[in-house]
């Protein structure tokens, strides 16, 4: 009776342990977000970026971006809010947009394209995943300074 008692009590603390670890896999992951004011070329159109957004997340302003340039800001968990202020020429007025977009799983890096999002294009087209490209320096074989050979026949 014992062995069978501590048995289920092993059994339902695996349980409450894994549930826990689904539950911070869905709640807890985090996302960097880039925010991308670049003209974007789909399906043969252009969409083309407006002279300057600023983004503002949790009512702090994040980054003020003009044509073709980035922001970013980290993120915990998979639904993403922000407002944005558009202004689509120099001098022209400033037109605020509420902004809630469903963070991509399995993207750790997430680049939304601003012009698309606007625009109202499906989600393949202005979200993508951020790959870093290592420099020339980080490609470049490392080659070993002097003294760094290994010493198999030194005697110590």
């Amino acid at each position: 009776m014992k062995n069978t008692k501590q048995l289920l009590v092993r059994a339902a603390f695996v349980a409450v342990l894994i549930a826990i670890g689904a539950v911070m896999m869905v709640i807890g992951r985090g996302h960097t977000v880039y925010f991308d004011n670049k003209t974007l070329e789909y399906n043969g159109a252009s969409y083309a970026a407006p002279y300057k957004v600023v983004v503002y997340v949790k009512g702090e302003q994040i980054a003020k971006l003009y044509a073709k340039e980035r922001g970013m800001t980290t993120h915990v968990g998979q639904s993403f809010g922000m407002a944005l202020g558009v202004t689509q020429e120099k001098g022209g007025d400033e037109q605020i947009i509420e902004v809630s977009q469903k963070l991509p799983y399995g993207m750790d890096g997430v680049i939304i394209n601003i012009p698309g999002y606007l625009a109202g294009l499906p989600e393949e087209a202005y979200i993508s995943e951020f790959i870093a490209v290592p420099t020339a320096e980080e490609l470049q074989e490392e080659t070993p300074a002097e003294g760094d050979e290994l010493m198999i026949d030194a005697e110590f």
